[in-house]
């Protein structure tokens, strides 16, 4: 004789249930959230970032620092902080700067984005799994009643069946909407690096044009030079 697993197999399955509900909330919260943290992350398009950088450019020429830093405090996007980073390490070189950039991009926007998205990949293989764990306990439970019982009630064995199929269908509708999330998510991350990638590149430019560009006299005096051969 068998072992009647029916009870067991009806509570494995709600739990299974309720797992499969919580992962699916927390991968779709993981999904929201990330897209929000890129688009917080860059410009909507590189008109948009052109049109700042052109502003950073006038205060930049006009040697108006302050005015600089005010634009580009508050700003949560990559671009602005690390224009705000570079200005506040200006007497580094160029190379050190682009290294302190590229490092900073890497450490505060793109390895968050990385770990986040760890999370959601953990979700697309969980959810599977739990509906596999769903089916074999449902057949578990439809194969005891046939071992245990002379007459099946066709209902009950209708009903493990259904844990079976349903747990797996649930399983696969929480990781293939899932897939194609991190897949537009991944496309949105690549522009992101690449419009910063731009930016970087611009206001090192800008950066480079301003110390190189000599000194103003001020109105009024004369080079020392000029002072002393006359």
């Amino acid at each position: 004789m068998g072992i009647d697993l029916t009870v067991v197999t009806r509570i494995v399955g709600t739990v299974i249930y309720c797992a499969l509900g919580l992962i699916a909330l927390w991968g779709a919260f993981l999904v929201i959230m990330i897209w929000r943290r890129v688009a917080q992350s860059r410009f909507r398009n590189e008109e948009e970032q052109e049109e700042f950088l052109d502003e950073l450019e006038q205060g930049l020429q006009a040697g108006d620092y302050a005015a600089v830093e005010e634009l580009c405090e508050g700003d949560p996007r990559a671009v602005p902080a690390l224009a705000l980073l570079a200005l506040a390490n200006r007497k580094l070189g160029l190379a050190k700067m682009r290294t302190l950039l590229a490092d900073r991009f890497q450490r505060d926007v793109l390895a968050d984005l990385e770990y986040r998205l760890s999370w959601v990949y953990t979700v697309i293989k969980s959810a599977p799994m739990l509906g596999l764990l769903g089916t074999v306990m449902g057949m578990m439970g439809a194969f005891s009643q046939l071992a245990v019982g002379e007459r099946v009630d066709p209902s009950q064995l209708a009903d493990d069946i259904s844990l079976a199929l349903i747990t797996t269908a649930i399983g696969l509708a929480i990781a293939i909407p899932l897939v194609l999330c991190t897949a537009s998510i991944n496309v949105r991350i690549r522009r992101m690096e690449d419009l910063v990638g731009a930016g970087i590149a611009r206001l090192l430019e800008m950066l480079r044009t301003v110390s190189a560009r000599p000194a103003e006299t001020p109105r009024g005096r004369e080079p020392a030079e000029a002072v002393e051969s006359s």
